[in-house]
């Protein structure tokens, strides 16, 4: 076998493999011979057909794969002695056309190696983590709308007018052209006005009722409604009235918590703080990684493929497309050309997409089984009732289970850059973390 370069520009590469006629149809042979044992054919006990017969039967596909594997073993062979890594797939290409049965087989090979890059020194990189602190009244107010949660209804006064967010008791029986139909009827059902439980227009029919009283409601099914033999048809709903009460928010005390599986309403406090606390921290977190990929996008720079620039500026320009065009869902549009400012980003991108993936390696940083099962989990919880299908999908899809894992991998070689670099904590408001949040939609 012989492997010859053809270009070396840059980080293009391009050689050309050729495997000998004689390389392969030894290759050949030697199947044919360990599978000879085991093949049976008609006239011939097992073990004992001709090794012409079989050629003629089995040759052909026995030849293409031996093909395969002569070249699969050149390229891995190639890439251990030269230590390149490519970018993206190789572009492998059958060169001799007229190829025929006893000819040498000749392919080309053309690639975009990674660059080498070199080793950063993570101490001179200077950051500063945020910090906010839950105060009282933040923790008050995440209870008031925890009571607002917990809101029970009392009766209005007799004679009173239902108002928007108010609950109505009715009885109800829907009929279509004339006919009571399935599901449209129910008893002394809490409906709250407003909650856009019921069919669009139904609610605010019933604004300014009183208990005791008849209405009639008239509605549309929609015509993407569920079930289809009521979908896009009218609607009409006899109402009656039998109370209306008005939301009065839960009193925030011990029995307030209870509901909300606290001891008391100190440990629900105590709670709220850690949660609010919690979710500051993973705010911070974002601010804190940003300004660490800021400082590594100009502390290092190497050669980006080509290949791999082009293609991730072409993702985001169709990316950024479909976000601007949120009705055309499909990929019938016209041909999306990535701009300057996209080439820009995707450079960017590019550069510390390798820079933490060569920490990572170099690092022996690794995504755990259990953090792969927690993701997968956290995921699943999205499709509820469908978990176990989800399960199944990620399981028989190694592109999903990338997708996965990436993002997972990128943070674990953050907080080890973290480790590394300069970190000192400024407490600061929570106004000004959310304007920091904020920021980074901007940039």
């Amino acid at each position: 076998m012989q492997v010859t370069e053809t270009l070396n520009e840059g980080l293009k590469r391009s050689y050309t493999i050729t495997v000998p006629a004689g390389e392969l149809q030894a290759k050949v042979n030697e199947k044919l011979a360990e599978a000879q044992p085991e093949i049976e054919m008609k006239g011939f006990r097992k073990g004992k057909v001709p090794m012409a017969l079989l050629k003629k039967q089995f040759g052909p596909k026995v030849l293409g794969d031996a093909m395969q594997e002569s070249i699969d073993g050149a390229m891995q062979d190639h890439f251990k002695a030269t230590g390149d890594r490519p970018a993206m797939q190789p572009d492998v290409q059958m060169t001799n056309q007229d190829w025929k049965e006893g000819d040498d087989v000749t392919v080309s090979m053309t690639y975009e190696a990674l660059p080498e890059i070199p080793e950063v020194d993570f101490s001179v990189v200077e950051l500063e983590r945020l910090v906010v602190k839950a105060d009282d009244a933040s923790v008050d107010e995440a209870l008031k709308n925890l009571a607002e949660s917990a809101q029970n209804f009392e009766d209005r006064r007799k004679g009173s007018k239902a108002k928007d967010g108010d609950q109505v008791v009715i009885d109800f029986v829907g009929k279509i052209d004339g006919e009571p139909f399935e599901g449209g009827a129910a008893e002394d059902y809490p409906l709250v006005l407003g909650s856009n439980s019921f069919i669009p227009g139904f609610e605010e029919q019933l604004v300014g009722v009183k208990a005791d009283e008849e209405k009639v409601v008239t509605v549309n099914f929609p015509a993407e409604y569920g079930a289809k033999h009521l979908a896009g048809k009218e609607a009409v709903f006899d109402c009656t009235v039998k109370a209306v009460k008005a939301p009065k928010p839960a009193e925030i005390d011990d029995e307030l918590a209870t509901k909300f599986g606290a001891e008391s309403l100190e440990a629900l406090k105590g709670q709220i703080r850690e949660r609010l606390e919690a979710e500051y921290a993973n705010a911070a977190r974002a601010v804190a990684k940003r300004r660490l990929l800021d400082a590594l996008d100009g502390l290092v720079t190497f050669d980006l493929p080509p290949g791999l620039l082009e293609a991730e500026a072409n993702q985001i320009a169709h990316q950024l497309w479909h976000e601007e065009n949120p009705d055309h869902q499909g990929h019938d549009h016209p041909e999306i050309t990535p701009t300057e400012e996209h080439r820009k980003l995707a450079e960017r991108r590019v550069r510390l997409g390798l820079l933490l993936a060569e920490v990572g390696q170099r690092a022996e940083i690794q995504v755990t089984d259990a953090e792969m099962g927690q993701a997968v989990m956290a995921q699943a919880r999205q499709y509820p009732g469908q978990e176990r299908a989800f399960f199944d999908f990620v399981q028989k899809n190694p592109q999903m289970q990338q997708q996965l894992r990436a993002p997972l991998f990128e943070d674990k070689v953050v907080d080890h850059i973290f480790a590394a670099a300069k970190v000192t904590e400024k407490e600061v408001t929570k106004e000004e973390l959310e304007k920091a949040v904020e920021a980074l939609d901007e940039n």
